[in-house]
């Protein structure tokens, strides 16, 4: 029988061993890149805009909760990406368009609200005219190329920045599906589905070809559970509500159909990329359970009105925007889910958040602490 001093010797190097194995492994994330439309834009809509028609976002209330000033983000206070980057320890992604000398060392987000994943060209084709935003996911893609010499410098550095990078691909498509939603096209959504699904498949190859290995991709909200589809396609037919939530019950069928959807492609990246991590976002249920069960997360227990807004059961009329004059607020934001009857409160977005960052709503589950040891060459990205 082998003696204590022998097995606790051998016990001790497998421990090592395995801690070293683990580690070598690890990725030390360094930054955030980000692309996406308004739940991911920081500041960018803002920075393309002409100042003498700016979007809401550049004023009161958005921004009014954490940062006491507008910054440009469809919300209140912090959104998603906020804090993915605290609980990182990296400071806010600053937005790209607009900044002047700005400093991306730690982060650069191409996010712009509006954004859709497909060219315009091809939504006018299928008669979805929306024009708000023609800052396509390939356009903040070729952006961000022709940025990298100022952003990393050489090649060599610029391939250890993407490869030691978190990279946030959206949420993207939302806007696709919206923009069809919006003038009626409900029967050619679904059309869209595998359009925008390849766009961001073909963006994330794109982007692992340059180096990248981690990435988050988010999928859908729940989008029954929006003000602005709830005041759009409000009906007396009960029987098309969730009886718990509230919630158009069609709409959040079209997001599950979607996340499937999206689900699968990742899963089949993940099989051809094994060395990459490619991580699904299930915003869908990290923000349903806030309308299923809304007490428990401090919310009102009616959780589907808006807090900014006006009008309706919803409080929420489209052509009386939340940061338009005479458009007012409600005095607790921290209570409200609906920030604007299309965005979340910040309160909202931190627990999508931490839904993500601490689980159960990342697929596969993400070992936030495993971020040990830096990439540092092409080598060691390949190998």
């Amino acid at each position: 029988m082998a003696s204590l001093d022998s097995l606790v010797s051998f016990f001790l190097s497998t421990l090592f061993v395995t801690i070293v194995s683990s580690q070598t492994q690890c990725r030390n994330l360094e930054s955030i890149i980000s692309f996406g439309d308004s739940i991911t834009d920081t500041g960018n809509l803002v920075g393309l805009s002409d100042r003498n028609h700016l979007p809401v976002t550049a004023f009161l209330p958005y921004g009014e909760t954490f940062f006491h000033h507008p910054t440009g983000r469809s919300c209140n206070g912090r959104i998603i990406i906020d804090f993915i980057a605290e609980f990182l320890g990296l400071p806010h992604v600053p937005p790209f368009y607009g900044s002047k000398n700005g400093n991306f060392e730690k982060g650069v987000n191409f996010a712009v609200a509006g954004a859709t994943a497909l060219e315009t060209s091809i939504l006018e084709k299928r008669g979805i005219y929306y024009p708000h935003s023609n800052i396509s996911l390939g356009i903040q893609l070729k952006t961000f190329k022709e940025s990298l010499p100022n952003l990393c410098g050489s090649p060599t550095d610029c391939r250890d920045m993407i490869g030691n990078a978190f990279i946030i691909m959206g949420e993207i498509g939302g806007n696709d599906f919206n923009f069809a939603f919006f003038v009626n096209k409900t029967s050619e959504v679904k059309e869209l589905v595998p359009l925008v699904i390849t766009k961001i498949s073909s963006a994330i190859v794109e982007l692992v070809d340059m180096g990248g290995r981690t990435f988050l991709v988010p999928g859908n909200f729940p989008l029954g559970c929006s003000a602005t589809y709830l005041t759009l396609y409000q009906t007396s037919n009960k029987e098309e509500y969730d009886p718990l939530t509230g919630c158009l019950t069609w709409l959040n069928d079209f997001s599950e159909y979607y996340n499937e959807k999206l689900q699968a492609e990742l899963n089949r990246l993940s099989k051809l990329y094994p060395h990459v991590n490619i991580i699904y976002g299930d915003y869908f249920n990290a923000l349903l359970r806030l309308y299923q069960e809304p007490s428990k997360f401090g919310f009102m227990d009616r959780p589907l009105p808006a807090c900014c807004g006006l009008g309706g059961p919803y409080n929420f009329t489209l052509s009386k925007k939340c940061g338009s004059v005479g458009v007012k607020y409600c005095s607790d934001p921290s209570k409200y889910v609906n920030w604007d009857g299309v965005h979340m409160t910040e309160a909202a977005y931190k627990w999508i958040a931490d839904g993500l960052l601490k689980g159960p709503y990342t697929i596969p589950s993400f070992h936030w602490l495993c971020l040990g040891s830096k990439i540092k060459s092409k080598e060691s990205l390949d190998t």
